[in-house]
């Protein structure tokens, strides 16, 4: 899921200076979990605008409001509102703001009412922990589903550094060192050769920047494949 939280007020108010009526989208999915843009958030947040002089003119909460479908679903049935409104706030990840965006047909301006953090796993006690920084080239294979592109403070490809002790990171003394786990699970699978293995820098050319369809992921899955 990505990780977001919400906005300062006064940032929130600063984007919204020249906008006097407001429509408000949330997400059902990943915001809802966070905490920073479910029904109750969206619904505090109308609150807050309202008593500093906004005019908040509807609210939608798609279940997914990265999926473009949703959203237009969900636009489509407050067409009215929108139509009467100054801007859309948005409180959701960039990838839900640019899909707001792009369902509307009002010509809005339309703010993130969210900063995205990162992508994670949600833990039995509900902590958010980073463990996937989309990096276009997974190796989790290697590294028994455990990833030092996230979870090594320094980004290391090849084992720890020097400074670990006691198995914690010398950056944060209260964060394993991810190599030392990730060593302990391939030694538990009798896999200790995968470490002889010297990995090449991270190629951030991996991320594309293009478009890309469910079809095509699927068309480039089965040319490395082949």
């Amino acid at each position: 899921m990505i990780i977001t939280k919400q906005k300062g007020t006064e940032k929130i108010l600063e984007m919204l200076a020249g906008a006097r009526k407001v429509f408000l989208v949330g997400c059902g999915d990943c915001a809802k979990t966070c905490g920073t843009g479910g029904e109750e958030e969206v619904a505090a947040m109308a609150e807050f605008l309202r008593t500093n002089g906004k005019t908040v003119t509807g609210t939608a909460v798609p279940d997914a409001t990265c999926v473009s479908s949703q959203t237009k679903t969900a636009l489509a049935k407050h067409k009215q509102a929108l139509k009467g409104s100054d801007a859309v706030l948005v409180f959701a990840c960039g990838s839900g703001v640019q899909c707001v965006k792009e369902a509307d047909r009002a010509g809005l301006d339309v703010f993130p009412g969210c900063d995205s953090l990162y992508a994670a796993l949600v833990d039995d006690s509900k902590s958010f922990a980073q463990v996937c920084r989309a990096c276009g080239d997974c190796l989790l294979d290697v590294t028994e589903a455990v990833c030092p592109v996230a979870r090594c403070a320094k980004g290391l490809l090849n084992g720890p550094c020097g400074g670990q002790v006691q198995g914690k990171c010398e950056v944060d003394s209260e964060r394993d060192c991810v190599w030392v786990l990730i060593y302990n699970r391939l030694k538990e699978k009798g896999r200790l050769d995968r470490l002889r293995r010297r990995r090449a820098p991270k190629d951030h050319a991996a991320v594309r920047k293009t478009v890309l369809r469910a079809e095509d992921l699927g068309a480039l899955s089965r040319k490395k494949s082949a």
